[in-house]
């Protein structure tokens, strides 16, 4: 039996496991800026250059000391160097406030660096439509270098032939006149997907304005359809022998993508559009899987890309189905913002 000292001491040490990672958050989240931490810990020296301190707006004095690079001023200022003590005197400062308090006080003497980060705080994504708003519009509102427009449905539709994915790294890496992650150094490639689809959103809602109902696109006509909370998931399949043969000879947008049409009789591309069923608008922001199984061999599951063939914007991908069997494939759509995933079965022979 557990004494009952023993017990409190276990939900004592239970307490501390759980608070401690929110006291570390919440020191994070309140981390101080560079100047906060010069004004309060670091100005008692730097300001006037005591005890041989480098003298804030001391550009000589600075710019040896910037060429060691952060990591190592900072690394000297946690363990203390010469006469300045372990954290400044101050062991409240965090390392990443010293961090900041060092290219603080670089930046006022004659350096350039830029803010760091806080790596060790998790990582918050923004929006595609911050993205745009804060750095992307700068060029694609007014199409500034030949930058598609926001708003210009066929330049938008043109840049996707190739799917999103391509899309995204022809964006990290900088393409003519668009410098890499669009000048934006910090942005991560899932900002720079969101940002892309937001841009192109906006392009498709161009033509939406005073419209009740989307055009009925061949998927619409297939009749693989599904009505699942709103939404409509209409389902194609197609073997990549009938692509490779329609393709044959030629190199163009379609047969590149996905990385290329693969070989063999039992691979299939499956096509998934969606569109509100309210509205009749397509969707192009929803992130899709399918997963393709059967009761012998178990299943596969893939995301489906954002591809534009022609006018029409879907998901899609290649998966192998081998054999005569019945196949159920899954269809999973997710959204931002959305409560839940949603989900639609459809039946497929091969």
């Amino acid at each position: 039996m557990v004494s009952p000292a023993a017990l409190r001491q276990g939900v004592v040490l239970a307490m501390v496991a759980l608070v401690a990672p929110i006291a570390q958050h919440e020191a994070q989240a309140s981390a101080r800026s560079g100047k906060e931490v010069v004004d309060e810990v670091c100005a008692a020296c730097h300001a006037s250059g005591a005890n041989g301190a480098p003298k804030i707006g001391d550009e000589k004095a600075w710019k040896d000391r910037a060429a060691q690079g952060l990591t190592s001023l900072t690394r000297h200022a946690i363990q203390g160097i010469r006469k300045m003590p372990a954290h400044g005197g101050n062991p409240g400062v965090s390392d990443f406030e010293i961090e900041l308090a060092i290219t603080y006080m670089v930046n006022r003497s004659g350096g350039h660096w830029a803010t760091p980060i806080d790596k060790s705080a998790p990582p918050v994504e923004r929006g595609g439509e911050e993205v745009v708003r804060t750095q992307c519009a700068k060029c694609h509102a007014t199409g500034v270098d030949g930058a598609p427009r926001i708003g210009d449905r066929a330049a938008w539709i043109s840049r996707m032939e190739y799917g999103i994915d391509a899309l995204v790294r022809s964006a990290v890496n900088g393409h003519g006149g668009m410098p890499p992650r669009g000048g934006m150094a910090q942005l991560s490639a899932a900002e720079i997907r969101s940002a892309i689809i937001y841009m192109l959103n906006q392009g498709l809602a161009s033509t939406r304005a005073g419209r009740p109902a989307a055009a009925a696109p061949a998927a619409r006509q297939a009749g693989n359809r599904k009505v699942v909370a709103g939404t409509e998931i209409y389902l194609g399949v197609i073997s990549a022998q009938a692509l490779r043969q329609e393709h044959r000879g030629r190199v163009d947008a379609e047969s590149a993508m996905h990385g290329g049409i693969p070989r063999g009789e039992e691979y299939y591309h499956l096509n998934v559009s969606l569109y509100d069923s309210a509205s009749g608008a397509p969707i192009t922001d929803a992130t899709v899987a399918a997963t393709v199984s059967d009761p012998m061999m178990g299943g596969q599951t893939k995301s489906l890309e954002l591809m534009a063939i022609g006018d029409s914007i879907s998901y899609g991908n290649y998966f192998r189905i081998a054999g005569a069997n019945p196949h159920t494939i899954t269809v999973r759509v997710y959204r931002a913002g959305a409560p839940a995933s949603i989900t639609a079965e459809f039946d497929f022979k091969p």
